[in-house]
């Protein structure tokens, strides 16, 4: 069974920076895809970042892009969302997501079928 365990968030200010992890256990994690998401009260949960088992391949969400970077250590079955200059508007909490590599990489939220418990982000302004 995959587990998924994210790493803490926090409280930042407009412009800090901020990492996450995610750690997958239950199963070998180059054999999955890894994507973040996120969801911000009142509103539906969105694709922030997807990476190849490989980590070659990446996608980004159009309100990231050029700010969050997402990686991968195969070794240490950890993925990682770097985020930099923060806006009050990433508040939210974010989830990291598994797929099985043989299905692709996706951007898309119900394709996904292992979820964290989600970490709280919170942007000060």
């Amino acid at each position: 069974q995959v587990q998924l365990v994210e790493s803490e968030g926090g409280l930042v200010q407009t412009g800090d920076s901020l990492r996450l992890s995610c750690v997958l256990s239950g199963r070998t994690f180059s054999d999955y895809v890894m994507g973040w998401f996120r969801q911000a009260p009142g509103k539906e949960r969105e694709f922030v970042a997807a990476i190849s088992q490989s980590g070659i391949t990446t996608f980004y969400g159009d309100s990231v892009k050029g700010r969050f970077t997402i990686s991968r250590d195969n070794a240490k079955s950890t993925v990682y969302l770097q985020m930099n200059s923060l806006k009050p508007e990433d508040t939210a909490v974010y989830y990291c997501a598994a797929r099985s590599a043989n299905q692709g990489i996706s951007t898309v939220i119900s394709e996904y079928k292992y979820w964290g418990q989600g970490t709280q982000v919170t942007v000060s302004s």
